[in-house]
């Protein structure tokens, strides 16, 4: 017995060890059911909780449906699967396909402070031109907002033709007669998830920030004009958005196809003669198929979810009327060169093809983007077009409705990145932003480890943090961050945080007027045909 006893001891102490590790996984009871996740420190973390039924069968093309509350406990210890997204053709900075992906996909993650109570909420879309991306990338890791004080949630929603596709024979079958933004549904889905149930984890309901980059900013702007959004969220973070034309359900208008016959034209080059046709395709085989076909996903203008293009519900004042904190980064072309023509062999050739296009408006661009430099005038003059221009739009939109716009230009680079001709490239501010420098995608320029890197970033961290609990970027130990206002005011992310007043004087007046111009058209897109690959604008009219 004596022999015996030290080792029953040792067994019921491990046994009582291993009991106790189960019972310190957080479990939460949300009105959706009860769920076990892990814990991190000081810190909750649930993966993989699924806000509506998968989207598969009959259920594809259809709006999110819920899920009824399930029974017994779910693990949410492992994200769920990513949407079905095309295989990338090329590898780039961005580059990171996901381990697993499928149509069952429609979970969100939640990362909370343990104990936390009535803690704001940032919801974070993911961005990747709703063609790629999950909402688990280790580089939107909420942990660093979480340790601030702020409940994060990042969501999945459908991408490429399965989240964006309009067809006629999809707008027969809704009780709306619609079809086409499905992704956006999903999300909209999501919010009303979070908002019956992220009080279970000690969130406000009352209080959620909506936050994107790139796509997940075009889809904030989105929600900010969908009638189906309203009340969901009580702020708006947009990096680096971009306010484009998009397509109209049933006719084509500013040089865009309309949707439904977008649909048409993949249906017909994939073989599927009907609905059911396209129902019963592999959902990754249908994906990869109109990526070939260079099938680019956007919102569509169908009167129900989205009423109208994104410039005219914003000139309405039909958005939301929410605090706003937006920007864009000062090389975001340099990373998407893609979206800008070969220069022309000359200066003289340039400037010809600028005053061809731009007519009286001519002088005013090459002000900004002289001949002296062709490549640079390039990028800097599709950046503003996409999105300084949209981040200026929104700031001004707010303030109009009353509620203040925070601006700022991300303008810092570092080693690894400069070397690559890449300096502050589109989505570069998102790790400083999360905390995550050490878990960017495999080909991202890797951020040095140094103590300045790590102010940068925790100054960041702290101003979003702030924004989502308060609405007013406050860092601390850092400048105050102007409010836009009269003075325009704006804050410079470079190698610390620095406030300025107008940003980049002239180029919004530039854009604006050149979007006026394309919309008086009613024929003309505006998106990054922009500089020598741009329409010849119209001379201006009494509305421009």
């Amino acid at each position: 017995m004596r022999r015996l006893f030290p080792c029953v001891t040792a067994c019921a102490v491990t046994l009582l060890s291993l009991g106790a590790l189960a019972q310190d996984n957080p479990r939460v009871q949300a009105p959706a059911g009860i769920l076990e996740g892990r814990g991190n420190g000081d810190l909750d973390v649930f993966k993989g909780i699924p806000y509506a039924k998968p989207p598969v069968g009959d259920l594809r093309w259809k709006a999110p449906q819920p899920l009824p509350p399930w029974t017994g406990v779910r693990d949410a210890s492992a994200p769920g699967l990513a949407c079905v997204q095309p295989k990338s053709a090329t590898v780039t900075l961005y580059t990171n396909p996901p381990p697993k992906m499928g149509e069952d996909c429609l979970t969100l993650n939640i990362t909370a402070p343990k104990n936390a109570k009535n803690a704001p909420v940032l919801v974070w879309i993911h961005g990747g031109t709703l063609l790629n991306g999950y909402g688990y990338n280790e580089m939107y890791d909420g942990a660093a907002l979480a340790q601030r004080g702020v409940i994060v949630v990042s969501i999945n929603y459908r991408l490429s033709v399965l989240g964006y596709m309009a067809h006629p024979g999809l707008s027969a079958e809704n009780p709306d007669g619609v079809s086409g933004n499905y992704g956006l549904l999903d999300q909209i889905a999501a919010l009303r998830w979070v908002h019956d149930n992220i009080g279970a984890f000690g969130g406000d309901a009352g209080n959620v920030t909506v936050s994107g980059e790139s796509a997940g900013a075009l889809s904030v702007m989105y929600l900010m004009a969908s009638p189906k959004a309203k009340g969901l969220f009580a702020k708006a973070i947009v990096e680096s958005g971009y306010m484009i034309s998009m397509p109209e359900l049933k006719q084509p208008h500013f040089g865009e196809f309309a949707a439904e016959a977008i649909g048409s034209y993949i249906a017909g080059k994939v073989g599927a003669t009907d609905v059911a046709a396209l129902r019963a395709m592999n959902p990754e085989t249908l994906v990869d198929e109109a990526a070939k076909l260079n099938y680019f996903p956007l919102g569509t203008v169908d009167g129900t979810v989205l009423t109208g293009q994104l410039v005219e519900t914003f000139d309405k004042g039909e958005q939301a009327p929410v605090p706003i904190l937006t920007g864009f980064n000062s090389g975001e072309i340099r990373s998407l060169r893609w979206l800008i023509a070969p220069p022309p062999a000359d200066a003289k050739t340039y400037e010809g093809m600028i005053r061809e296009r731009y007519g009286d408006l001519a002088d005013q661009f090459l002000r900004l983007y002289p001949s002296a430099n062709i490549e640079e005038s390039e990028l800097a003059a599709t950046r503003d077009a996409l999105y300084a221009w949209t981040s200026e739009r929104l700031v001004r939109g707010q303030m109009a409705l009353g509620q203040p716009g925070y601006l700022y230009l991300f303008d810092h680079g570092y080693p690894a990145m400069d070397e690559k001709g890449v300096h502050a490239f589109h989505a570069s501010e998102i790790p400083y932003v999360f905390g995550t420098m050490e878990h960017t995608p495999p080909y991202w320029p890797k951020a040095p480890d140094t103590p300045a890197e790590h102010r940068l970033s925790a100054a960041m961290t702290d101003y979003w943090a702030s924004f989502a609990r308060d609405g007013k970027p406050v860092a601390d130990g850092q400048p105050a961050w102007p409010v836009f206002g009269k003075d325009e005011g704006y804050m410079a992310f470079v190698d610390a945080p620095k406030p300025g007043w107008k940003v980049m004087p002239g180029m919004y007046a530039l854009h604006e007027a050149t979007v006026c111009r394309r919309r008086a058209a009613g024929t003309m897109p505006w998106n990054w045909n922009t500089g020598i690959i741009s329409p010849v604008l119209p001379s201006a009219g009494k509305d421009c």
